[in-house]
């Protein structure tokens, strides 16, 4: 429809496009450029780009899905990284990582019900002499038990 085409964000991309039509490669330039702008890479404007440089959708939508940099929905506002490298393994980190995913009733990588909190591995974070450890919204702690695990959540939340 024709306010989402003239719309502030469709106008951002075709700026960002233009600024890139005819360079070889592009795609990937302009897609960063889209994401930092935008926060994401909303499936409405894929066609937008696409069309600025003479892609079809399906490759411009490939590349997206390829990278797991970019995303089509905003990001979520808090992440919780549960170390697994092996002194965390050692220590009970995927209880932890299990705890963590039941908690929040979300699945690796997938975001929790309310959209608020989103679950990822993360390999050594540093602190194998006090494992497990976690990031909650990049910062570390060390030594974590699910009742902490829980405390730390609660706490970003209400920070929120």
């Amino acid at each position: 429809d024709m306010a989402q085409k003239n719309s502030p964000q469709m106008q951002q991309v075709r700026a960002i496009v233009a600024r890139h039509v005819g360079e070889k490669g592009a795609l990937l330039p302009v897609l960063h450029e889209v994401q930092d702008a935008l926060g994401c890479i909303p499936a409405e404007v894929v066609g937008e780009i696409a069309d600025g440089l003479d892609r079809t959708r399906a490759e411009v939508h490939g590349v997206i899905s390829y990278y797991h940099h970019f995303r089509s929905s905003p990001p979520t506002p808090h992440t919780v990284q549960v170390c697994r490298a092996e002194a965390c393994q050692a220590m009970g980190a995927e209880a932890l990582l299990a705890h963590a995913r039941q908690h929040l009733g979300c699945g690796l990588h997938a975001e929790s019900g309310d959209g608020r909190f989103k679950v990822e591995p993360a390999y050594c974070l540093g602190l194998c002499a006090s494992s497990p450890a976690i990031t909650v919204d990049g910062q570390v702690h060390a030594r974590m038990t699910p009742h902490k695990l829980d405390a730390l959540v609660a706490q970003a939340r209400e920070a929120a």
